[in-house]
């Protein structure tokens, strides 16, 4: 019947059972538990990432499909999954299909150069993007996961040349970072390429101890950068709307030097140039400024009181006469005229700095909110200073001043930047110097080697031959212009009896040679004369030159008429006395028929005693490399030979010679 209660006697045995039941499990042992799944390592390192999002064909429309030319967007990532921040990061990524490059977003170009970017220049290696203005990704530790802290997206635009039937993707990704191993990348889906880089074990085992859980930018700072020069961007003085900039060069190249230097970068948050000391831009302007967001934001601002408002300003250093001016001069190391010199030759003048108020613009409009500018340029206002290649700004340690009052005591630098910049040669570039050779023994001057400095294209053709070796000269043709030497040449070539190419040879056409001559060679010792001509239309201020001797180095002994030393184990350094440091430019003379080169020289001696095996005359005696203001002269391919019945008499004329062309230098400078 439902609802009826059980018997008491049936509830006793039904709770006995459940008892027992009970003890039995608890007897008889549990099964442990399923572990739980080993997490999916994925990318623990830095993962970088391309996306290919698309192309768009585009005129002009050609037959080869292969050649069509498309429009397409991309965008690459650099995210940190890693323990260790990731400092200063840049992207390689190896283009595969002649890609130009027409917009970059959330990075810059490493090398500084400007938009659009054909990537076929770097002739099948990477190209490399930097991180502007998030240069540091931290840890996921340290930031909770937070992706706008540990990953960088890079937005591309361009355009590419190739067929429609497959996704154009780079050939390679990787890490401009020598600390981090990239494997190949793979695809990871369609249009996506992806690779993980990790720590090599010499990185792992070497890394410098830091905090990974560091959110703070401004700890663990890179090592401060070398190269041939350093260009330090210290803000000093932080407002809400502005700071205080300086700016520092320094030269590092043991040879290399700067004459008139022009330095520019890119503003990339609208910056603009208030006013500055030290130094001032090529170009007053303000229109920008007044015309645009600034114009807009700073309403109250006095624009006729700003220096510029370029977005690519062009800076100049000031004359000496303004380095006491109050108003635009007493900054150290400013007010050189552009002269940055090697350390080698006057450490006091190896740098140049300057001092800038600079106004910034929403949303960076706090004291914390700093950010460098990008893209830094530097070039010398003389063709024979080098070309510079520059990265991109590095945040190290701040700098530290001394004490202003004399107190034993630092003051840091709100933040500090550094721009590395190297010496480049371009392929195919020519010297812009170039070196003759001649001795006692011989009558004969080798001449710099045909178009040793570039031949121009109008010289090209049946006016003059561009491969044809170049003629032996005499003497006095060294102080006549390329353009007049040949009649010269033609005839010490009929005297001598020598082969005369049709057509003649064209010209070296170099800003300045340098003679190098044999003078003596006796059983103690042999002298040289050194003489300089500058062919071009600019005074050389503070010249400088070096000499490698491979075999006489040992024995130099002095210079005469140059200060000369000898450094490293092989190299003698040369510069002009103080007052005669001035090489002056080619002029018209009373009396010439032709332009007269600016010339100094002075005679060498050498003793044998610390070189006894030395062969002056089998070319021991003569340079194997020459540099003139830092810039690698080009050599003659061939010696002068010995040759008997002239040795004394051709000295005596070269001689004369050598000394008419130095009394001209001392007229010019008088």
């Amino acid at each position: 019947m439902a609802g009826a209660l059980a018997p008491p006697h049936v509830g006793l045995a039904l709770l006995g059972v459940l008892l027992l039941a009970g003890l039995a499990a608890a007897q008889t042992p549990r099964t442990p538990a399923a572990p739980a799944p080993a997490p999916d390592p994925g990318c623990n390192g830095i993962e970088l990432t391309y996306n290919f999002q698309g192309r768009t064909m585009i005129r002009p429309f050609v037959g080869d499909k292969n050649r069509q030319p498309y429009s397409f967007k991309a965008n690459a990532s650099v995210l940190n999954s890693g323990t260790r921040p990731l400092k200063s990061w840049a992207l390689l990524v190896t283009f595969g299909h002649d890609e130009i490059l027409v917009g970059v977003d959330g990075a810059v170009l490493t090398g500084g150069a400007d938009l659009p970017y054909n990537t076929t220049e770097n002739a099948g290696n990477a190209t490399s993007f930097s991180g502007y203005p998030q240069t540091d990704l931290l840890t996921p530790i340290g930031t909770a996961g937070d992706i706008a802290q540990i990953q960088a997206s890079v937005g591309l635009v361009g355009t590419l040349f190739a067929g429609p039937n497959f996704v154009p993707l780079p050939t390679a990704l990787s890490l401009d970072d020598p600390a981090y191993n990239c494997p190949a990348a793979t695809n990871l889906t369609a249009g996506v390429l992806t690779t993980c880089c990790v720590l090599t074990p010499e990185a792992e085992a070497n890394a410098t101890v830091i905090d990974a859980n560091a959110t703070d930018p401004t700890k663990n700072f890179l090592p401060r950068g070398t190269g041939d020069l350093v260009i330090t961007y210290d803000v000093v003085q932080a407002y809400g709307s502005s700071y205080l900039a300086l700016v520092t060069l320094e030269n590092n190249a043991k040879l290399g030097r700067l004459d008139n230097w022009r330095l520019s970068w890119e503003w990339r948050r609208g910056e603009f140039i208030h006013s500055m000391k030290g130094a001032h831009p090529l170009v007053v302007d303000t229109s920008a400024c007044i015309n645009g967001p600034a114009g807009q934001y700073y309403q109250s601002l006095d624009f006729s009181q700003v220096l510029n408002c370029e977005k690519k300003p062009v800076i100049l250093d000031l004359p000496l006469s303004r380095y006491n001016d109050t108003n635009m001069g007493k900054i150290e190391h400013c007010c050189r005229n552009g002269t940055i010199l090697p350390k080698s030759m006057d450490e006091a003048q190896s740098k140049s700095a300057f001092q800038m108020q600079v106004f910034k613009m929403p949303p960076d409009t706090n004291r914390t909110k700093l950010f460098p500018p990008a893209n830094f340029k530097i070039s010398g206002g003389s063709s024979l200073n080098p070309d510079y290649s520059c990265g991109q700004p590095v945040p190290v340690s701040p700098t530290a001043f001394p004490n202003p009052s004399g107190l034993d005591s630092t003051t840091l630098a709100i933040a500090t930047w550094q721009v590395v910049c190297n010496i480049t040669t371009a392929k195919g570039a020519k010297p812009k110097c170039c070196v003759t050779f001649s001795a006692h023994y011989n009558d004969s001057v080798i001449p710099c080697n045909t178009c040793a400095c570039g031949c121009p294209a109008n010289r090209r053709g049946p006016m003059c031959s561009t491969s044809a070796q170049s003629m032996l000269l005499p003497p006095e043709a060294l102080l006549v212009p390329f353009d007049n030497r040949t009649q010269k040449a033609q005839a010490w070539a009929e005297l001598k009896h020598y082969n005369v190419p049709r057509p003649m040879p064209c010209g070296d056409f170099c800003g300045v040679s340098i003679n190098w001559h044999v003078s003596t060679d006796f059983n103690k010792g042999w002298s040289a004369r050194v003489t300089l001509f500058n062919w071009g239309d600019v005074d050389m201020a503070n010249w400088f030159a070096a000499m490698v001797m491979d075999k006489a180095y040992d024995g130099f002994e002095k210079a005469y008429s140059f200060n000369a030393t000898a450094q490293g184990n092989n190299t003698i350094f040369m510069q002009g006395l103080e007052g005669l440091n001035y090489l002056v430019k080619q002029t018209n003379m009373s009396g010439s028929q032709y332009l007269v080169p600016g010339k100094q020289q002075s005679v060498l001696s050498f003793t044998k005693s610390q070189t006894p095996e030395i062969n002056v005359v089998a070319g021991d005696g003569f340079p194997s490399k020459v540099f003139f203001n830092g810039d690698e002269c080009a050599m003659p391919q061939r010696l002068p030979m010995r040759s008997g019945g002239f040795g004394t008499h051709l000295s005596s004329a070269l001689a004369l010679i050598l000394f008419l062309a130095a009394s001209t230098f001392v007229l010019l400078q008088q």
